[in-house]
């Protein structure tokens, strides 16, 4: 488990292992003056030396996902809707596809999400000091998800936790998380952790786009010494207006979309992006007085933004493409550009819609798209696409398929895209501290169940998903709502709607772990603070792999104090 105090924030001025920093960021004043509070301590927080360096690799130092319990297979519903063999499964590159029945909202994702992570990386609730989500899945004008999340923090009494939602289509998870680096790495840092989630339902009128829909949360805690630390200044960044994709009916879940130009437009912000990202890496290696070119083979892994996984090996190809026209002499002779001559001058902003170079280039990328691409599409695959999280649930993916020594040290290139459009490039530097109880082994080992997760999902007909599809569209918006759906067919431990009331106001309860455990699950209510029930005692999910079983364990606080093991089937 990820402890909960950090190790050595902030080193004391004049330490070795500074890093530069502009005044502003590399100084903070106690409230109450330097000489008599040399440190800072906030409650739940680690000591803050008040006139200490920006804290050293700041990043993501745990991650959980979150995906639900039912999904439908993608063949199958090329079957039932009368298309095509190899529509979904091949032209979109998709197996299967997760969905929430009515008894999940984007606040029961999200509490799922925080509260499996808490237990799981046995944190205390004070530990955290900002709590930032990404969403655009809204069911409320005003309040915030953030807000109804706060209910989990009331038994340790901290209320004082900054951060609020963050809204652009799937951007709004990764402007979440650069807000809360941005915060760690501050003057107003206090030494406590940033808890960043990303969640979404992705749901689609009845039609062609339908099967690349999805639904999944992640949440991330944020702060120093983390195993995947955010490369300082390699940001790439392009922003546009565009009605590529959009949400203007309020009372639907359903988006417009314009398919063609959504695809124009995330290939025309990876181009910028990533010529903005190799033109600041380049300079960043001039003034470390590094002489080579950048390319692609300087990432050891690169994860998109994953509406589809087809989609994503095309950007792969269109990155190759760049590199190729930015070469000043490329070997079409041998080697990666062999045979490429003919596309020498190509302008990108013509290539768009190519068959000719989005073929050639695929070919030429593909043992790329093995090595550093194809790993992280194990979630998209299974689950589709989730929106904000997905890019995170694609970084997830390439951890939990490989060991600690395996991506200790290496680059992991991350391209967020989200509609309207708002897109960013950059990079995570792996740690290369891989010994066993390292921070890097413990993120790896706390991933490492997400296959059997997968695969111990429900597999329900394309009839019954449609069904499911129909009653949330008739009741997603509705007050004075009981929902219809099974609590079986939830995963254990998962939060789910229990009603919403004639003010909208919604309730929430959460599946025990074990039934035979918690007769009976405890409440939350959004709409009133002094009301909420307090979560059941808090248990450990421990995957025992070599014996194919959950334990479910009662911690310390818990009353029961037992231990079962069912089977993973």
């Amino acid at each position: 488990p990820v402890s909960a105090e950090l190790k050595s924030p902030r080193g004391a001025p004049g330490s070795s292992g500074q890093l530069r920093a502009a005044p502003a960021f590399r100084q903070t004043r106690c409230a109450d003056g330097e000489s008599s509070a040399p440190l800072c301590r906030m409650p739940g927080s680690a000591p803050v030396s008040c006139l200490g360096p920006w804290p050293k690799d700041v990043g993501i130092i745990a991650l959980e996902m979150y995906f639900p319990s039912q999904y439908v297979d993608q063949a199958e519903l090329e079957q039932y809707d009368g298309v095509s063999a190899g529509k979904y499964t091949v032209g979109l590159g998709q197996a299967r596809m997760g969905f929430c029945s009515d008894r999940e909202d984007i606040n029961s994702l999200c509490l799922t999400a925080v509260q499996r992570l808490m237990e799981r990386n046995s944190l205390s609730y004070d530990s955290i000091g900002r709590l930032e989500v990404g969403t655009e899945t809204l069911i409320d004008k005003s309040k915030s998800v953030k807000t109804v999340l706060m209910q989990l923090f009331e038994d340790s009494g901290n209320a004082d936790v900054e951060g609020i939602d963050t809204t652009n289509a799937c951007y709004g998870g990764t402007a979440a998380l650069f807000n809360a680096v941005n915060w760690v790495e501050s003057s107003s840092w206090d030494g406590r952790y940033a808890l960043v989630v990303a969640g979404d339902i992705a749901v689609y009128a009845t039609g062609s786009a339908r099967p690349t829909g999805g639904a999944g949360a992640v949440a991330m805690l944020v702060g120093p010494n983390a195993p995947l630390a955010f490369e300082r200044g390699l940001r790439g960044t392009h922003m546009q207006h565009a009605y590529d994709f959009y949400k203007p009916d309020m009372v639907s879940e359903y988006p417009v979309v314009d398919g063609k130009l959504s695809i124009e437009c995330y290939l025309s912000a990876l181009d910028r992006c990533y010529s903005l990202y190799r033109n600041k890496i380049h300079a960043q290696w001039q003034r470390e007085a590094v002489d080579k070119s950048f390319s692609l083979e300087d990432f050891g892994f690169l994860v998109f933004h994953s509406p589809y996984c087809k989609l994503v090996q095309k950007s792969l190809a269109r990155l190759m493409l760049n590199d190729f026209l930015n070469h000043p002499s490329p070997n079409t002779e041998s080697g990666p550009f062999a045979g490429l001559d003919a596309f020498r001058d190509v302008r990108p902003e013509d290539t768009y819609f190519d068959r000719d170079v989005e073929k050639a280039f695929m070919k030429a990328s593909a043992d790329l798209f093995e090595r550093k691409t194809k790993p992280s599409l194990l979630i998209s695959n299974q689950n589709g696409n989730m929106y904000t999280p997905s890019v995170y649930g694609c970084l997830a993916s390439v951890i939990a398929l490989h060991t600690p020594s395996q991506i200790a040290g290496q680059r992991i290139g991350v391209f967020s895209y989200g509609s309207g459009f708002a897109a960013t490039l950059y990079s995570l530097r792996v740690t290369q501290d891989h010994t066993p109880g390292s921070s890097l082994d413990k993120l790896v080992s706390s991933l490492s169940d997400l296959k059997v997760r997968l695969d111990s999902r429900t597999k329900v007909s394309p009839a019954v998903f449609s069904e499911t599809m129909q009653l949330r569209e008739e009741t997603h918006h509705l007050a004075s709502y009981v929902p219809q759906s099974s609590l079986e067919d939830l995963f254990p431990g998962t939060w789910y709607l229990t009603r919403v009331d004639d003010k909208h106001r919604r309730e929430y309860a959460r599946r025990p772990l074990d039934d035979d455990l918690v007769p009976e699950p405890d409440r939350l209510r959004s709409s009133s603070a002094a009301e909420v029930r307090r979560p059941p005692p808090a248990f450990h999910l421990l995957l025992l792999l070599s014996t194919g079983c959950v334990s479910v364990c009662g911690r310390s606080s818990c009353s029961k104090g037992v231990c079962v093991c069912v089977a993973l089937s």
